[in-house]
């Protein structure tokens, strides 16, 4: 192993893990992860990979800390209201692990910038909070075959799944954005916190396991619960031979973005 006395002793119980080990460890500290977004999917994704020394951990999300966001965003902090979520989650990810390199861009994803932003990245994860943005991810990562993990989250329910090249795409399960006003907006619904940190821990250990090369990974599968009565479902998904961008004769070709839905709540909802 090529790791420290200290990183040996900070990831013992990685190392302790026969599918981990040494040689698991070294490839975390070597792999990249980006997170788009850094609000309630985010914050427990990031604190996780960065514990368990994920070498470059990029950030991107372009708002401030919001004092409703406290309630599930946990990598923000009372004193952190009106910092950019960026800023903020770097300072406490590089406080719990300095062996981490966290890149922050302090920016919105749009059809210009993302296919940048996530060239240098092994592995994706969604922790966005409307459809147009997951869509956008969608069709980024697919049109540069990147894998990346969708998560969604609404009121007591979460749902998630994995894309990598040759699987089934979130456009293959949901084909198009809904229309506006199907699904509810920030002003009328909510979230328990804690649906948050139990979907976005979830990610975090599909970039782990996509990383370290072990497991089953949620590829053709959408996992759903409810934590109202804490009930876990899978459903098999496959391949969607007419989809309009992994299909057999893909339409989309290039990238495009749907129209943002507008919050009239003065406190934003975060995902």
């Amino acid at each position: 192993m090529n790791l420290t006395e200290e990183q040996i002793e900070r990831y013992s119980r990685h190392i302790l893990l026969k599918d981990v080990g040494g040689a698991g460890q070294e490839k975390l500290l070597q792999a990249k992860v980006l997170i788009i977004g850094t609000g309630g999917l985010g914050a427990p994704a990031a604190l996780y990979l960065a514990a368990a020394g994920v070498g470059t951990i990029g950030l991107v999300d372009g708002d401030t800390v919001d004092l409703s966001n406290l309630q599930r965003q946990v990598i923000h902090f009372t004193a952190d209201v009106n910092r950019l979520k960026v800023e903020s989650a770097r300072e406490k990810m590089e406080a719990l692990n300095p062996d981490v390199r966290v890149v922050t861009y302090p920016e919105r994803v749009n059809k210009d910038n993302i296919a940048a932003i996530i060239r240098d990245y092994d592995f994706i994860i969604d922790g966005t909070d409307n459809f147009p943005a997951k869509f956008l991810i969608n069709d980024a990562c697919v049109l540069s075959g990147k894998p990346f993990s969708h998560g969604g989250i609404l009121r007591f329910d979460g749902q998630t799944m994995t894309y990598v090249p040759g699987s089934a795409c979130y456009r293959c399960v949901f084909n198009a954005p809904p229309p506006k006003g199907a699904v509810p907006t920030c002003s009328e619904a909510g979230i328990l916190g804690a649906v948050a940190g139990m979907l976005g821990t979830v990610q975090a250990a599909e970039a782990l396991r996509y990383i370290i090369g072990k497991g089953r990974l949620l590829t053709n599968r959408l996992l759903i619960f409810n934590a109202l009565d804490m009930e876990y479902r899978q459903v098999n998904i496959r391949r969607n031979p007419e989809c309009p961008i992994c299909g057999e004769h893909p339409t989309i070709t290039e990238l495009v973005e749907a129209e943002q839905p507008i919050c009239d709540l003065r406190s934003r909802y975060h995902a």
